[in-house]
């Protein structure tokens, strides 16, 4: 039985969600049949959607006897995770032949390193190319060709964008596939160290250069715990990838092989026609608050602040981030990867990982163990590992019959297969991954503020306890170039709490404020008491300095942060989750909001294209999305529909 404060957040969430959950699975019942789509296409249609297939694969799909999967990837060469994506679309065809599927690449999503475009202006585009990738995912899935989808994904807004579109079609089977984290490079505190040094001005450009070189150095997920690898956990957790696929490097004996054994396991279900476990079967209430709870574990990316209450929408399902604050006053912090710790994500893997994190979650009933997941039901299935073992198989047909684990006769095959052995042992290093009764902290450090300001996010697992409260007068930055430019001016070196307003999802886009990280950073390790409130985002490995983010409502939305001045006492307090200014009531009626400056400069680098995202979005804490989900379902003449509002359990 899981934890009480889990089990009543859970049961919230299902009440709440009664009636859009059911029109969404409604929804998805139409278009879950015992046979094949394809076979309800026009001749024409069909011979379009396969014209380009070989001889045996028009047979297959014309005949409808073998599953045909859909390949929709991100893959591309600016983003080091996905480059490893590129030789993925000819073993998931190679494998898929021999198991008696076939494969077709439907469609590619476009992905952008938040890394490349950093304080750049073409960082306003980042939020909303999750919603962007989403569209793309339903083109590519939109010729009904398929019986079941893998999804090629990794980085920041990437995974929840596929998942978004993926869960319009969430009567198939899908599976996500990972590349992996590159293997460690400079240290993750040493970069940081770096980065503050030359925002003091006491090293080079070329010293950064080659700092920053030698921390992304190769193929694979950046090595810190960002929102990159807080997705791969994510997908995890939620029974949404193999066990312990998520962090072996790209080039480690394991990635090919899971690779192959994920093909494997989809065609399987694929093959089920209509009594498989589909999408829409795995993404349910219980793995949203299963994915909440590891994200609270694990100290993971904010973003998922934002992007699990979209995905959640996705399929019918609505929580808030006072959920996720219920939830984080019971789950304890068991993981401690930079930025709020030491170790890498390669070093969390190597001292138990996701096998142990998910065992200790389970024995500390704080996960629901009875959901679906692609290895089966039960989340129990995730507290495994991954091993290779040679196994002799017989290829008939072009199909693999396994025999039994073992090598000995050279007549047949013997192919190198994964098979998953119990986690067993306590942690292999207790600076990293602790058991659920001696954690890092009783809760999760990911705390909900409110006050007379509105409400905000703010992650404090990095955060000294010393420093979660302060009270300081206001300075006001319509831009993180301007907080810049003040440090650079020496304005900066005082007790100070700078307010980034214009930074919302209906101003810019909401790009994350990356460069204030070595700055404030730098200010808090002089003796100085700073933090930071915006309406924008931090980037998802934000770290030792307070930060009040996504604050809602945003400053164009005529939010309070865009009526405060230089000199307002606001004050910032975990302890008691308060965010305030110290100003009465009748001070505030008299306050105007300040006026945006000049957008002329959103017409440069595409972001004019965006503007209907701009107009259209909705609230950081309505998941930042253009999306209404407004499922609609009608019978017997009558319609049901949810809109977009969000009911919230306090008021604000």
């Amino acid at each position: 039985m899981v934890h009480s404060i889990v089990a009543k957040v859970t049961r919230t969430i299902k009440e709440r969600s009664c009636r859009s959950r059911d029109s969404y699975l409604k929804k998805i019942s139409l278009q879950r049949t015992e046979t094949p789509y394809r076979q309800r296409l026009a001749c024409g249609n069909l011979a379009h959607g396969f014209a380009a297939c070989s001889a045996q694969e028009k047979l297959s799909l014309s005949e409808n006897k073998d599953p045909n999967l859909a390949i929709v990837s991100a893959y591309n060469e600016m983003l080091s995770a996905h480059q490893p994506y590129f030789e993925y679309p000819e073993i998931i065809r190679k494998i898929a032949r021999q198991y008696g599927s076939t494969v077709q690449f439907a469609g590619g999503v476009p992905a952008m390193c938040d890394g490349v475009t950093q304080g750049l202006p073409g960082m306003e585009l980042s939020l909303f190319s999750r919603d962007h990738i989403a569209m793309s995912t339903a083109i590519a899935l939109s010729h009904q060709m398929f019986d079941g989808v893998v999804l090629l994904g990794i980085c920041d807004k990437i995974v929840p964008g596929l998942l978004i579109g993926a869960l319009s079609f969430g009567h198939l089977p899908t599976i996500f596939i990972p590349a992996g984290p590159m293997t460690s490079g400079i240290s993750n505190k040493e970069k940081a160290s770096i980065r503050q040094l030359y925002a003091q001005g006491k090293v080079d450009k070329k010293t950064l250069l080659k700092t920053e070189s030698e921390s992304y150095h190769s193929p694979g997920t950046c090595t810190f715990y960002g929102t990159a690898n807080s997705n791969q956990m994510l997908m995890e957790i939620m029974g949404l990838q193999l066990a312990g696929s998520s962090f072996e490097n790209p080039d480690s004996k394991l990635r090919k092989p899971l690779t192959e054994e994920a093909v494997i396991r989809l065609t399987s279900l694929a093959k089920e026609n209509g009594r498989n476990i589909c999408l829409a079967d795995i993404v349910d209430e219980k793995a949203i608050v299963n994915g909440i709870t590891g994200l609270l574990a694990s100290g993971g990316s904010t973003n998922h602040t934002l992007h699990l209450i979209a995905i959640a929408r996705a399929a019918g399902i609505q929580i808030t981030w006072q959920d996720m604050a219920e939830l984080s006053k019971v789950i304890p912090l068991l993981c401690r990867v930079y930025p709020n710790g030491e170790a890498d994500i390669n070093q969390f893997h190597q001292s138990g990982g996701m096998a142990f994190l998910i065992r200790e979650l389970l024995a500390g009933n704080l996960l629901h163990n009875d959901v679906n997941t692609v290895m089966g039901f039960g989340l129990e299935n995730y507290c495994r590992v991954p091993e290779l073992v040679k196994q002799k198989v017989i290829i008939t047909d072009n199909h693999d019959k396994q025999i039994k684990i073992e090598a000995s006769d050279k007549k047949n095959v013997i192919r190198e297969k994964v098979v998953w052995q119990a986690q067993t042992g306590k942690s292999k290093d207790k600076d990293t991954l602790r058991e659920v009764n001696s954690p890092f902290s009783n809760n999760g450090g990911l705390k909900l503020l409110s006050g007379n300001l509105g409400r905000a996010i703010i992650k404090t697992s990095a955060v000294e306890k010393s420093k979660q409260t302060i009270t300081a007068p206001a300075k006001i930055f319509y831009s993180q170039e301007a907080v810049i430019e003040a440090f650079k001016q020496g304005q900066l070196y005082q007790d100070f709490i700078a307010v980034v307003i214009f930074q919302g999802p209906k101003s810019n886009g909401m790009p994350e404020l990356h460069k204030l990280t070595p700055i404030l950073g730098s200010l808090q390790d002089q003796g100085y008491k700073v933090a930071l409130v915006t309406d924008g985002r931090m980037s998802g490995a934000s770290g030792k300095v307070p930060a009040a983010i996504h604050l809602s409502p945003e400053a164009l939305e005529e939010g309070m942060i865009g009526k405060l001045r230089d000199g307002d006492m606001v004050t910032l307090d975990c302890q008691e989750n308060q965010l305030s200014v110290d100003l009465d009531e009748a001070q505030i009626k008299q306050r105007s909001a300040l006026v945006k400056r000049d957008c002329s400069d959103q017409y440069s680098v595409g972001r004019e294209l965006f503007s209907i995202f701009r107009d259209r979005v909705s609230s950081a804490e309505e998941g930042a999305t253009i999306f209404d989900f407004e499922i609609r379902y009608s019978t017997n003449n009558q319609t049901e529909f949810y809109p977009r509002e969000v009911t919230y359990d306090q008021p604000l």
